[in-house]
C-alpha cells in the first residue's frame, strides 16, 4: 500500500481548477486512455502572464492531484517561469509521490510542454533549451522521450529498467521499448561511472538520491530520513518516524541506505546515524 502525503489527499478529494476554459489560448494533452491516464490542460494567457489554468483528467488519484497542483502553480506565472517547471517540482509541491506514481507528475509536465509548444508554434524550437537533448519518443504507449529517461537516470537515480518504469511508466504497456531503454541506461550509467564528482556535486547527488530513492521507500513503512552532513565519504543522516524507533534501525542504515548510496553515488560511502 502506497503512502500519500496530506497534500496529495487534499488535491485528490478537493481538486482545484477542474474543467475547461472557453477560448483557451493554449491547450496541451498528455497520456492516453488506452494506457490508463489522460490529461488535458487549458491555459488563458494575457500578455506574458498565465491568468487561468484548468484541467480535465482520467486516471488515478495521483494523476488528479498532480494535475490540480500544477494548475495552482501555473496561475500568475510568466510563460518563462512556467516553462521551467519540472515534474520533480510538481511532485515536491505535493510533498512527494511514491516512485510508482512519479509518472503522474511527468504527465503534468508533458501536458504543459505540449500547451506551450502549440502556443509558441514555430518559435518553440528557439525557446526550448533541451529540444536537442533527446526529444525522440522511446515509449509510444506513454509518450516517454529519451530526454525524460535520461533525466530519470541523471537526476532521479534510476539504474534499472524497473527504476525507469516506476518514474516514467515507460515500458509498462506493450514492452516493445524495453531493449531501447536498457541501451540508454547502459550508455549513461557508463558515463556516470567515469565522472569524478567534486565535493559539492557529491553532496547534491547524495541529497537527491536520499530524497527521490531512499526516502520514498522508507515512507512506505511510515518512516523517513534526513541528510544531516557529508564529510568526504562519511554520510550522516537522521532516521525519522517509525524508522527512528525500529529495533532494526542499524540494519536499515547499513543494508538499505548505505547500500543504495554505494550503488548510486560512490562505493566508498559509509553511513552514520545522527541522533
Amino acid at each position: 500500500m502506497w503512502e500519500y502525503s496530506d497534500k496529495v489527499k487534499e488535491h485528490f478529494t478537493n481538486p482545484k481548477n477542474v474543467g475547461s476554459i472557453e477560448n483557451a489560448d493554449a491547450i496541451g494533452e498528455a497520456g492516453a486512455l488506452s494506457c490508463g491516464d489522460k490529461l488535458k490542460l487549458y491555459l488563458k494567457i494575457d500578455g506574458n502572464i498565465i491568468t487561468d489554468a484548468k484541467f480535465q483528467t482520467f486516471g488515478c488519484g495521483s494523476a488528479v492531484a498532480a494535475s490540480s497542483v500544477l494548475t495552482v502553480m501555473l496561475i500568475g506565472k510568466t510563460l518563462d517561469e512556467a516553462r521551467k517547471i519540472t515534474n520533480r517540482q510538481i511532485a515536491q509541491e505535493l510533498d512527494g509521490l511514491p516512485p510508482e506514481k512519479m509518472h503522474c507528475s511527468v504527465m503534468g509536465r508533458e501536458a504543459l510542454e505540449d500547451a506551450l509548444k502549440k502556443y509558441y508554434q514555430e518559435d518553440w524550437e528557439d525557446l526550448e533549451e533541451e529540444v536537442e537533448a533527446g526529444s525522440q519518443i522511446i515509449c509510444h504507449c506513454f509518450g516517454v522521450s529519451e530526454k525524460q529517461i535520461i533525466d530519470a537516470i541523471l537526476n532521479n537515480g534510476a539504474k534499472t529498467f524497473d527504476d525507469i518504469s516506476k518514474i516514467t511508466s515507460a515500458g509498462l504497456a506493450c514492452g516493445r521499448c524495453r531493449e531501447n531503454i536498457k541501451t540508454i541506461i547502459s550508455r549513461y550509467i557508463k558515463q556516470e561511472e567515469k565522472q569524478v564528482l567534486t565535493p559539492v556535486q557529491k553532496i547534491i547527488k547524495i541529497n537527491s538520491i536520499i530524497e527521490t530513492v531512499i526516502s520514498p521507500e522508507l515512507q512506505k513503512d511510515f518512516g523517513d530520513i534526513e541528510l544531516i552532513n557529508v564529510e568526504g565519504n562519511n554520510v550522516y543522516v537522521r532516521l525519522k518516524g517509525h524508522c527512528s524507533q525500529c529495533a532494526n534501525a542499524k540494519m536499515t542504515l547499513k543494508n538499505f541506505v548505505e547500500v543504495k548510496l554505494k550503488e548510486l553515488v560512490d562505493d566508498d560511502i559509509v553511513v552514520f546515524e545522527e541522533k
